[in-house]
């Protein structure tokens, strides 16, 4: 009697997340190990945390955060663990904030101002000029000019209450060494060995669809969405979905049409040289409708 075996999943959501986590922890430092595990996040417009503690404080947000850390405890343990059991002490709040990251210049870019109609005929106009005197000119320039170190996935930092009802931060992203003495880091980390297969399998097995397989210029194609996926792959945000198979298979697909966009143009350009110079083009720009033939 044959046995058949079940197939194995390897690129389920489940394991996605647990290697994201993983890898992000990697840039990250927490006071104990287990403060890496989160109960809820906070991800508001703001970056003001006052407004962010106001907002975890809140009833149904608690008992929320109950019972996520409930259901993991659950799992782990074998045995049923129930929410109202969970003191608020243990929880933990990933806040996402860019408090901790440093600020730098702002790269200068070249753009091309069109011209208008007050640029055409000097109109003047001096309204922009009334509260000149209101405003202190070097200090809106100085914050024009600054903005965040960009990093490869968006920072947080994770908070615990404390019996008294006060939050105090038990981790951060982007940090090597202690919350006091430490400082900001975003190179020390890495993705982890079974994420970067899970980007290569995904890769391959999006090359082999029957719409992508025939063109000449599939490794191209697979090559580039692997590079794509190491760039945007931690940028995966947990609070907003929790499919990071559908947010990979988005940025897989945009850099295969990207690739195609581009090897269709320089096709085009080689058709139009070679007819031109009165030689035959490529079988496809034959195939079009109104294309020439020529003849040897």
């Amino acid at each position: 009697m044959s046995v058949t075996k079940k197939p194995v999943n390897y690129l389920n959501n489940k394991d996605i997340l647990k290697e994201i986590h993983e890898s992000k922890n990697s840039y990250c430092f927490f006071k104990k190990p287990e403060y890496h595990r989160y109960d809820y996040i906070i991800d508001m417009p703001q970056e003001d945390l006052k407004k962010c503690f106001e907002y975890a404080q809140k009833e149904e947000i608690i008992n929320q955060a109950k019972e996520t850390r409930a259901s993991r405890l659950s799992n782990e343990t074998g045995k049923k663990v129930l929410a109202e059991t969970i003191p608020v002490t243990d929880l933990v709040f990933r806040i996402m904030t860019w408090d901790h990251i440093p600020i730098a210049p702002k790269q200068p870019r070249k753009v091309d101002k069109k011209r208008t109609a007050k640029d055409i005929f000097e109109f003047e106009d001096d309204g922009e000029e009334i509260f000149n005197d209101l405003e202190d000119v070097t200090t809106k320039s100085e914050i024009d000019d600054m903005v965040h170190v960009k990093v490869n996935f968006p920072p947080f930092q994770h908070y615990k209450i404390n019996k008294a009802g006060s939050f105090f931060c038990v981790g951060r992203s982007h940090w090597m060494g202690t919350l006091k003495d430490g400082e900001f880091s975003k190179e020390h980390g890495n993705i982890t060995d079974k994420l970067a297969r899970m980007y290569i399998m995904m890769c391959e097995k999006y090359a082999m669809k029957y719409n992508w397989r025939g063109y000449t210029y599939n490794d191209e194609m697979r090559n580039s969405a692997i590079l794509q996926l190491t760039y945007v792959g931690l940028r995966f945000n947990e609070a907003k979905s929790a499919n990071p198979f559908a947010y990979y298979t988005a940025a897989i697909t945009n850099s295969f049409c990207r690739v195609l966009n581009s090897e269709k143009k320089n096709q085009n350009i080689r058709d139009d040289i070679l007819e031109m110079n009165g030689l035959n083009p490529s079988w496809s720009r034959q195939g079009a409708s109104g294309s020439t033939v020529y003849e040897e």
